[in-house]
């Protein structure tokens, strides 16, 4: 059996891109438009396009490696016309009729980086830029792939079509079969010459700068689409798409639920029995609040408008502070003293403690404390 390693000049553990490199390299060597009308050259050019049309193929390598020759009429079996064949010629993946040349340029892929913001950036909006590592146009050639002032030359090999007809012995007599091109790989044109800074793919590796408007209201997981900034596809493709994905950050005062900021403000037991006016650092800035006498723990506050922005419709959400009362402890005799006295003065001196009647939403609190919410 005809050794394809060793005419590509590769080991048995060669990775595709290694046998790729290999076939792209003796092809050149061996074309007849570099080697001229040597009959020795085109023998070996035609070696090499069917070595590469084995090896370069998943199937037929791995077929090749458990001892069948996919290049011998039914593929080193024994029989003049494989089942897989059969099953090309008669449910399309091969078929009589010849296939047109696919086209080399291609879409690039899309590109998903993660965008990190502070809470004010997701709740007022944001100007930011990203760098994305990406590929781009390859500035020497402009995506022809080509050394400048060459041009891709028809492929002798198909004549252009980009496959090959074969005919086949079976039970079922001759048949023609299609098969793509193994000199031009199905695009119908070689490059002779490819440009030597994208080694002939059209395009190169570059770290660009996207500036991208962030809208108000976004959240963890939300998603920013910038189309045609992804990466340039083969020879000069149509790029794809980037998608920016949100992570908010934690923020060391307010925690978000949808819209809405929730806060916990702390007072002394005389600020929250006698009432007081309070300024809190919001995201708007300074904002006095009121406390009224007789203040409960527990009880929220609301000040309207001061939350997120609602995402792609107006207004915001709002934010909540939820008042948590701090018991004192006796410093000293004296405000012992005065703590007695006023226990005194409200009847309390010898309470009686029994349970309340149940209340839902102290349930629903103590979940979301359990939860972390």
């Amino acid at each position: 059996m005809t050794d394809y390693y060793e005419i590509l000049g590769v080991q048995r553990d060669a990775t595709p891109e290694q046998i790729k490199k290999a076939y792209r390299r003796l092809a050149r060597e061996h074309h007849p438009d570099v080697a001229g009308t040597d009959p020795a050259a085109e023998e070996r050019f035609k070696d090499v396009s069917r070595a590469y049309d084995v090896l370069g193929n998943a199937e037929k390598r791995r077929a090749y490696d458990m001892g069948a020759d996919p290049a011998s009429p039914g593929g080193g079996m024994g029989g003049g016309f494989g089942f897989q064949d059969i099953f090309e010629t008669f449910f399309g993946a091969g078929g009589g009729a010849p296939r047109g040349p696919v086209p080399r340029a291609r879409r690039g892929q899309d590109a998903l980086v993660r965008l990190d913001l502070d809470l004010a950036e997701a709740a007022f909006g944001a100007h930011r830029e990203v760098q994305v590592d990406t590929a781009v146009l390859c500035p020497t050639c402009g995506g022809t792939c080509c050394r400048p002032g060459t041009s891709p030359r028809t492929c002798e090999v198909c004549g252009g079509r980009g496959s090959v007809q074969r005919v086949a012995r079976s039970f079922l007599g001759q048949v023609m079969t299609t098969q793509p091109c193994a000199a031009c790989h199905g695009f119908g044109t070689v490059i002779p010459e490819p440009c030597t800074e994208c080694a002939g793919e059209g395009r190169v590796r570059s770290r660009r700068t996207l500036t991208v408007d962030v809208p108000a209201g976004v959240d963890t997981g939300t998603r920013i689409k910038m189309t045609g900034q992804g990466e340039v596809g083969p020879a000069g493709g149509p790029p794809g798409d980037v998608y920016l994905e949100v992570r908010e950050r934690k923020h060391e005062t307010f925690v978000r639920r949808g819209d809405d900021l929730h806060a916990t403000l702390q007072v002394p037991m005389t600020a929250a029995a006698l009432g007081t006016v309070v300024t809190l650092d919001t995201l708007d800035g300074p904002q006095e609040l009121d406390l009224r006498p007789g203040t409960q723990p527990g009880q929220v506050l609301t000040l309207r408008g001061l939350g997120v922005g609602h995402l792609h419709v107006g207004g915001r959400g709002d934010l909540h502070v939820h008042v948590e009362v701090q018991v004192p402890t006796p410093a000293d005799d004296e405000q012992a003293e005065l703590l007695r006295r006023l226990a005194v003065l409200r009847g309390e001196e010898r309470p009686e403690a029994r349970l309340a009647a149940a209340n839902p939403g102290m349930f629903a609190k103590l979940r979301d404390k359990l939860s972390g919410r």
